[in-house]
């Protein structure tokens, strides 16, 4: 155990041989990644298309319930005029019709295009389930007595034996043992991770499978209830839950779509009546009213509405991460406080011992031979460098021990310092204030020199670990934590969009600040402790601030369950995972930077569609209403600047481009507008000035090129 690593260092993965691993891999399902275009996807998506038709499911969206409505009064006026009674022409009624029932079937089409990605998702992780044989135990140890049970009978509390070339055969946690487990089939990461008892690395999933030695483990959820059941209801897009904003929007667009009604529903009446006073025109068509309705209402966003919100937990599951509900992923889009882990989020995690300072009156050959005696049996990452350096300085290698007293020394949380008893010397390494104790304690004096070289190795940014002999301080180890690369661009582009970066750290406030501020992160929280990680997001919530973390100890389970958008790591404890609203399969805390992109973007589209949607509806108010309503109003005809060729074939055009928008904008809405590290401010602008102005633009464009085909083509 490293004797400085609060926030401790993540196992590294354990070499198996590739065939092993191919043998016992099975595709993850966060890697199955298909294109819109897939026949996989486009087959079963046309098929839905027509199953939604049902009243009960189009009612759950009210805009296109509208739609579906009009579509069978205009088809019921086909019939009509089928029969001979017809109100207008029968092909003016026939391509109305058709262009309405395309409209509801490409607004399925959306939605279960969109539910088909995480439909597949959910049928791969499926393929992993699997009944399997379990060692059951009667006790929570090895040497109790072993039975054979079927994985489905196993209850929470069992106790489980699984050796090598066993599958995990549910969710729990070890309480003996230490083995290398593949999680591929979980993960689709194919690199083997460490379980053992204790710590923060103790979860178990069910469905992966132990490479190498044996875990006992306890069994901690009933049939029915494990993470890879919980998985798969959470990537099924059908059974998605609307979010607080998307109610809100969805309110919004039903108040639109009410007004239009209202006002089609008073044309009709005034419309005849005053045709038949004047004599000077002829009444607008039920089909016509009909139609223009359909144009008129946000019908665009309508469609596209429950497409995007699926599409937005389906890219959140293609990077691995499985959100618990749509709230969660939208919540990421609208954080202002982003909390991270220093050790292997902003920092490469393996802090590496880079020099030896002496202590006056003592050589460096000195201190580097103590260091590397007092880390001989230290496996951590920062102990092997302190023997690799003192190897490559000063060619100490090849320790005769068995000539010698030798008895090591292990890490605890209370002593925090470890070391070797080598004949009659105690040499030890550890913390600042632990090594300070330890001299005082056998009547030994801190030089101060010792102190200020401390204090000016934490200032840089690097960890302090001193070395002593007996009573006597031998020196400081100068232990480097790398920034990683690129991060610092990363949170600059967080601060553009008005997002606070914390940095939480176990490390003292001196070496904090260094790192913090090499990072470029705006604060950060020293000597982190669970309460204090609470405190400070309950403060920031308290300010009205969202507040986003990760965590995988079961320490951090109190805080991630403050947290707004809390990303539990897959390798954690099963309180984290519990506590979180999002699990990272690749256990990157890193990934949390990646979330809260996806969840901006999601909004991102959705913003831009409702803007681009709603500048549709102004734009096809103005384009078509005077030359629809021209043969009733023939004064309007001034009003006619696009010259339409007919009322007929201005709404006939009008419903051809409303159909015809909403397919274009379906990849749009399933890939998501690209995401900018912009301020809201010069997002809204720039929505404004793409969707909002190219909304107004487009269906002048569009109908008048559809209003041209359809006479050139002699239709109207």
């Amino acid at each position: 155990m490293n004797t400085t690593d609060v926030n401790r260092t993540k196992p590294a993965a354990v070499p198996v041989a590739a065939a092993a691993v191919a043998a016992h891999s099975v595709p993850a399902a966060a890697g199955k990644k298909l294109s819109l275009l897939d026949p996989q996807l486009i087959g079963p998506a046309v098929v839905d298309s027509f199953k939604k038709l049902a009243p009960k499911t189009q009612l759950k969206n009210p805009v296109m319930f509208v739609v579906y409505v009009g579509s069978i009064l205009s088809t019921l006026l086909l019939i009509q005029a089928l029969a001979g009674h017809g109100e207008a022409a029968l092909s003016f009624i026939a391509g109305i019709t058709a262009w309405l029932w395309f409209t509801v079937l490409f607004a399925n089409f959306a939605e279960s295009l969109a539910e088909g990605r995480s439909k597949a998702q959910a049928a791969s992780l499926r393929n992993t389930k699997k009944n399997v044989i379990a060692k059951k135990l009667t006790g929570p140890g090895r040497k109790f007595g072993k039975s054979i049970a079927d994985s489905a009978s196993l209850r929470k509390g069992d106790y489980i034996l699984v050796e090598a070339g066993d599958v995990v055969p549910a969710d729990g946690e070890v309480i003996e043992g230490v083995a290398s487990v593949d999680e591929s089939a979980i993960t689709g990461e194919s690199a083997p991770v460490i379980r053992e008892s204790g710590g923060d690395f103790t979860a178990v999933t069910g469905g992966t499978r132990v490479l190498s030695d044996w875990i006992v483990m306890r069994v901690s959820v009933n049939p029915g209830e494990a993470f890879l059941d919980r998985m798969i209801a959470m990537v099924e897009g059908a059974k998605r839950q609307k979010t607080p904003n998307e109610i809100a929007l969805t309110i919004l667009l039903v108040a639109l779509t009410i007004v239009f009604m209202v006002v089609t529903v008073t044309l009709l009446p005034f419309s005849m009546f005053s045709a038949e006073a004047s004599k000077a025109g002829s009444p607008i068509t039920i089909t016509a009213l009909i139609a223009l309705l359909v144009c008129l209402i946000p019908t665009t966003i309508g469609a596209l509405l429950s497409a995007i919100g699926v599409a937005g937990m389906s890219r959140m599951m293609q990077a691995n991460v499985i959100a618990t509900s749509g709230r969660a992923v939208e919540a990421a889009g609208d954080v202002d406080v982003l909390m991270l882990d220093k050790t292997g989020t902003i920092t490469l995690g393996n802090r590496q011992a880079s020099a030896f300072v002496p202590a006056p009156g003592v050589t460096m050959e000195e201190l580097a031979d103590a260091a590397q005696l007092a880390s001989l049996a230290d496996e951590t990452p920062e102990g092997r460098s302190i023997v690799v350096l003192a190897k490559q300085k000063f060619n100490l290698r090849e320790r005769q021990l068995l000539s010698h007293a030798v008895e090591f020394v292990a890490f605890t949380a209370q002593t925090r310092m470890s070391g070797v008893n080598y004949d009659e010397r105690l040499i030890r390494k550890g913390a600042i204030d632990a090594i300070k104790k330890h001299v005082a304690s056998m009547g030994g004096v801190f030089p101060d020199a010792v102190g200020k070289i401390a204090d000016d190795i934490a200032r840089r940014g690097s960890t302090p670990l001193l070395v002593s002999d007996g009573p006597k301080v031998m020196g400081v180890i100068e232990l480097k934590d790398i920034v990683k690369g690129g991060i610092k661009e990363r949170f600059a582009e967080l601060r553009q969009m008005g997002i606070k970066t914390i940095m939480i750290t176990g490390d003292n406030p001196l070496t904090a600040a260094a790192i913090a501020a090499e990072a470029g992160v705006d604060d950060f929280l020293a000597e982190a402790t669970p309460e204090a990680k609470l405190a400070l997001i309950r403060q920031y919530q308290a300010e009205g601030k969202l507040v986003a973390m990760t965590g995988d100890g079961t320490n951090d389970a109190p805080a991630l369950a403050q947290a707004d958008v809390a990303v539990a790591m897959n390798t954690g404890t099963q309180a984290a995972k519990e506590a979180g609203n999002m699990v990272d399969l690749d256990s990157n805390p890193t990934k949390l930077i990646e979330i809260v992109e996806i969840g901006k973007q999601m909004l991102m589209t959705r913003g831009s569609l409702t803007t681009f949607s709603i500048a549709n509806d102004v734009a096809k108010y103005f384009a078509i209403i005077p030359a629809a309503f021209v043969s009733t109003y023939p004064q309007l005809g001034a009003l006619n600047v696009m010259g339409l060729n007919s009322p007929d074939s201005a709404v006939m055009s009008a419903v051809i481009f409303n159909a015809l928008i909403i397919v274009f904008l379906i990849p749009l809405a399933l890939k998501g507008v690209k995401y900018r590290a912009q301020a809201a401010a010069q997002l809204l602008r720039n929505n404004l000035l793409i969707y909002g102005l190219g909304g107004l633009l487009v269906p002048f464009a569009g109908i008048k090129i559809i209003d041209m085909a359809l006479g050139a083509m002699g239709l109207v």
